[in-house]
């Protein structure tokens, strides 16, 4: 599913119809043959009655009775088939949107799209679900529709007028509720983005509830996100009122219907312009046109949850890429250079690693540091910056995504941990050849250690059973693990004891020897095994030399870093 197939809602809806058209037109055919036969059995019912007063022959009595058998199987089986045809292929097209929709979000080059985490999660799951479920509306629609003109034709026969009452009615009923219905569409787009809106708040609050605690801001955050959830609650409750008149409105209007058939039919059957059998088919035609008018007055409203929903998935489908990759791959060379780059707090940034070099960036401002990093694992496109950054003596914004990705690592310093094993996330890919170096380089042996399983230890969602400290070596170990020509930390080391802090200093040092490695930070001790540190001040480069020989010479460097 690209981008260029899908620009709103209505493409969305359009290409579910068309690659589900069989299914539809299968469900379609059986379902029309369940109200079909529906309608048959009032009919049915009434000729019986018929010829019961008539006093008509046994044998064609059996004969209606027969039928009558036959098409009470045809309603149980066309049913049981048609349902599952159809809810077959929505549960196909639900999960065929749920990957595209993950698709898009989990791209390399990031989109560019105004949403949360939580909000593509609602609308790849709930959004998706709910224009796939097109896929049953069209054909239930169609079939009510069915059973709506074979009961209106049945009905003209025995008299016209009950007829026309019918289509008329039933025109009334559709032109009043199409109204509500968009009225629903627009409040369930509205609902649908609140709700998703909490669920982004909810679980950022999750996963900074540790230094929420911390500094004592929880109760501040817990409030930010009540007032997201009670907006979300306020429009729930008005989509529910609306749902709850739009289908009060419908009963009342097809009972209606149904009661004004009925009536007129008994006021034909006293002044002896129907038979009392057709009487009866009539009642029965009435009490059954309720179901199919309820089914057929509903169809728009689903209709437009459906659309509402698309439109939602369009904003991620349709989302333009933030930059165009190139590409090329880089050169042979393992090294970085960043030459004149200017982008937020960096001013004119200029410098270079050369291959296999450890380097340490020491920078003064953590609004700097997070801005390089960004720059650096291309979060940030080459045209929003000024300036050039070269990997492999190749500008980064001639190369591939994915060779940027294999060539250069950056470890952000938020360490996202998953749900599952600690050897799931040290090696995600399952293909490290080093993980085991890489564990006890971050120092992660010690938690190995604690618990029997090892490395197939469960860890819960966002490492919730792990401390802060324990999180950050897992970190440091996925990154190691991974093992990539230029290797770029921020702040691997923040939440460590001074003494671990020294062991991963000199075992990163140790098990990175011979490759580029870039570690941001004001960690001494991973400032001091460097081969060089280039000092970031006011977002540009500012002073350069060994940890040691900065501290004797540089009083804002030994103020800065010294602990």
């Amino acid at each position: 599913m690209t981008n260029t197939e899908v620009r709103t809602g209505r493409d969305i809806l359009r290409v579910a119809l068309r690659r589900n058209g069989g299914a539809m037109a299968s469900g379609t055919l059986l379902m029309g043959c369940y109200q079909a036969a529906e309608t048959a059995v009032p009919i049915l019912l009434g000729v019986i009655v018929e010829f019961a007063l008539r006093g008509g022959q046994l044998s064609s009595l059996g004969l209606a009775l027969l039928a009558l058998g036959l098409v009470m199987a045809t309603v149980s089986y066309s049913w049981r088939f048609g349902m599952r045809i159809l809810q077959k292929a929505n549960t196909t097209e639900a999960h065929r949107w749920r990957v595209a929709v993950a698709d898009h979000g989990l791209q390399p080059v990031a989109r560019d799209v105004d949403l949360k985490s939580g909000e593509v999660l609602t609308i790849a799951t709930e959004d998706a679900d709910q224009t796939a479920d097109i896929i049953e509306v069209v054909p239930l629609l169609v079939s009510s529709l069915v059973s709506v003109v074979i009961t209106g034709v049945v009905l003209a026969v025995i008299s016209v007028p009950l007829g026309v009452l019918v289509f008329v009615g039933t025109a009334a009923i559709l032109s009043v509720l199409s109204v509500m219905s968009r009225r629903i569409g627009a409040s369930t787009q509205t609902q649908q983005a609140k709700v998703a809106r909490a669920g982004a708040k909810v679980s950022d609050l999750i996963a900074g509830l540790r230094p929420l605690h911390g500094f004592g801001g929880s109760y501040a955050a817990f409030q930010a996100y009540r007032r997201v959830s009670t907006e979300a609650k306020k429009q729930s409750i008005v989509v529910a009122r609306v749902n709850g008149i739009y289908a009060g409105l419908a009963l009342a209007l097809n009972s209606l219907l149904a009661a004004a058939v009925t009536l007129w039919a008994g006021v034909l059957t006293f002044q002896g312009s129907i038979t009392i059998g057709q009487l009866v088919m009539v009642v029965g035609l009435a009490q059954f046109l309720i179901e199919p008018l309820k089914l057929f007055s509903e169809m728009p409203k689903y209709v437009m949850i459906a659309r509402a929903s698309a439109e939602r998935m369009a904003l991620i489908l349709a989302a333009p890429a933030r930059m165009t990759p190139g590409v090329d791959v880089p050169g042979p060379s393992s090294g970085l250079e960043v030459s004149a780059v200017t982008h937020g707090t960096l001013r004119d940034l200029t410098f270079s690693v050369r291959p296999g070099e450890f380097v340490a960036i020491a920078a003064y401002e953590p609004q700097a540091a997070a801005e390089l990093a960004s720059l650096l694992s291309v979060e940030v496109p080459p045209s929003a910056y000024s300036g050039v950054v070269r990997v492999g003596k190749r500008e980064i914004a001639s190369l591939s995504i994915e060779s940027v990705r294999t060539a250069l690592l950056v470890n952000p310093s938020h360490h996202e941990v998953f749900a599952g094993t600690l050897r799931d996330n040290v090696d995600p890919s399952g293909t490290s050849s080093s993980v085991e170096e890489a564990v006890s380089a971050a120092m992660l042996t010690d938690v190995v250690a604690l618990h029997s399983d090892g490395l197939d230890y469960a860890v819960r969602d966002r490492g919730a059973n792990l401390s802060g400290g324990q999180r950050q070596r897992l970190s440091l170990a996925r990154a190691l693990a991974a093992d990539p020509d230029i290797l770029v930390l921020h702040d691997p080391t923040t939440a460590v004891d001074a003494v671990t802090e020294q062991l991963i200093a000199r075992n990163v040092t140790a098990l990175r020897r011979g490759r580029t490695t870039i570690v941001i930070t004001s960690s001494p001790a991973l400032l001091d095994v460097a081969d060089r540190v280039i000092v970031l001040s006011d977002g540009t480069v500012t002073g350069e030399g060994t940890h040691r020989e900065l501290l004797g010479r540089d009083s804002s460097y030994l103020l800065a870093v010294a602990r």
